[in-house]
């Protein structure tokens, strides 16, 4: 399987900088190298407001502690009227990222697709295993959908948008709000998601050294995330293990030809689609896990994420 030649470019110079494996890293470091990748996003894209907050939850929606967010308005006509949200989950593994990491794609959602974007500052790992990050993901939604006046929103036209381990936030999060009769999601988009621990796909060997996220890496966050291996099988860290899909919101899922996590997408995507769930599959050729971060200098980059935050857009018009 060919890469996008801006990729390979890309890759060769990451190569030049490289250290150790990242698997055999510290948190910390892994961590510092999270933090890096910002740096090959492109210029920031202007919005009208950015601000930072905390959500205010109850201790029996997040252990009674307030998780920070940042929000994003889109340049809007002055009477535009409350605005639909779209709460945002940033990948890194469920060990780094945060407000700042994935900041680009917040902005790039909120511009292009005129809804207010919440980016969620969850819990890591492994100081916080699961299922702090997906507690604190039910939470900042049930916040939206009782606080989006306050900020211009519309607490009841909702989208979610994660990418990785983001993804995986925002599946398991559609899933776990209509189980529990929770605020009604319009639209989830997941970009490379991890969404099956127990993946043992054609892709997980085609791609088992990467490149970005190997099968060893890959491993290393499992092990970081979870505190037993038979959490692996809950669907709110194995979205795609569920059979309870009908229902659920329709779906945008985008997927990296040169990933592991390429086939369990792929299956995810067929498995909604199965149980009637409307959905949109994006297949994207030379990409490979992480690429929405490459903004900077990959056109196909750039590309992706303009095409998923017009799917947003699309799902409120």
């Amino acid at each position: 399987m060919s890469l996008d030649p801006q990729i390979e470019i890309l890759l060769k110079q990451l190569a030049a900088e490289d250290g150790p494996a990242p698997e055999s890293r510290t948190v910390a470091e892994n961590r510092a190298a999270g933090r890096a990748f910002a740096a090959l996003a492109a210029a920031p894209e202007p919005v009208a407001d950015v601000r930072n907050t905390t959500t205010t939850t109850t201790a029996a929606a997040a252990d009674g502690h307030d998780i920070p967010v940042r929000i994003y308005r889109p340049v809007t006509e002055l009477d535009a009227g409350p605005l639909p949200v779209t709460l945002f989950f940033h990948g890194g593994g469920w060990v780094f990222g945060d407000l700042d990491t994935q900041d680009h794609i917040a902005r790039t959602v909120a511009a292009r697709s005129g809804t207010i974007v919440v980016s969620v500052d969850y819990r890591l790992a492994p100081e916080h295993r699961f299922p702090a990050a997906t507690d604190d993901a039910y939470a900042a939604l049930t916040w939206v959908a009782d606080n989006a006046a306050g900020f211009g929103g519309d607490g009841e036209r909702i989208a979610v948008f994660g990418e990785s381990a983001g993804g995986n936030l925002a599946a398991a999060l559609a899933q776990e709000s209509l189980r529990r009769g929770g605020p009604r999601i319009t639209l989830q988009v997941l970009a490379y998601p991890a969404v099956d621990r127990f993946d043992d796909s054609s892709s997980m060997y085609e791609n088992t050294t990467g490149p970005i996220l190997s099968r060893s890496y890959l491993e290393w966050f499992w092990g970081a995330y979870l505190s037993t291996p038979d959490q692996g099988a809950d669907p709110r860290v194995s979205p795609a293990r569920s059979d309870e899909l009908a229902g659920l919101p329709p779906a945008v899922i985008a997927t990296a030809e040169n990933d592991p996590l390429r086939d369990q997408g792929d299956r995810y995507a067929r498995k909604l689609a199965d149980a009637g769930v409307p959905v949109q599959h994006l297949p994207v050729k030379g990409a490979i896990h992480g690429f929405l971060s490459f903004t900077g200098s990959v056109q196909l980059s750039r590309d992706i994420l303009n095409q998923l935050s017009d799917a947003v857009a699309t799902a409120f018009n």
